[in-house]
């Protein structure tokens, strides 16, 4: 029988509560995920990079991953979120030399970077978080 990776992290329940219900902001970078937890009077101060090796979140910066047993809750977000890490390892994969798959982001013709977000890897046609924030989208009725 095969893990999912919450099932491989195994947080605590505390832990995977508030990973579900702060408002968490992801950006991919050389491969790992810069977590950002919007909930903070200061989201700047209150970001972080996760390593994700082989599809796992495996470290994070936080002050937590070092004091506490288990993975962090920026650990355990991107683990309840497939999309964000499915999206991280594919990125892996071509930057390593890989073959660009549907998911992975593309590139104008012109060369210029398309305009990317979240929104593009959810359910529904539904807005990441940073659009809301930025008025670039509407929440759907």
């Amino acid at each position: 029988m095969t893990q999912t990776v919450l099932e491989r992290l195994s947080p605590t329940n505390r832990v995977l509560k508030r990973a579900q219900y702060e408002a968490f902001a992801f950006s991919l970078y050389d491969g790992d995920v810069l977590v950002r937890n919007e909930s903070h009077l200061k989201p700047a101060e209150h970001e972080y990079r996760v390593t994700v090796v082989d599809g796992i979140p495996t470290a994070c910066e936080c002050p937590a991953e070092e004091r506490y047993e288990g993975p962090c809750k920026h650990r355990t977000a991107i683990a309840i979120r497939p999309k964000i890490l499915d999206v991280a390892t594919q990125m892996q994969l071509v930057a390593d030399g890989g073959v660009r798959t549907e998911n992975t982001p593309i590139v104008a013709e012109d060369d210029t970077d398309l305009q990317e977000c979240d929104c593009q890897y959810l359910n529904d046609d539904f807005p990441c978080w940073e659009c809301v924030k930025t008025g670039r989208r509407e929440l759907p009725d």
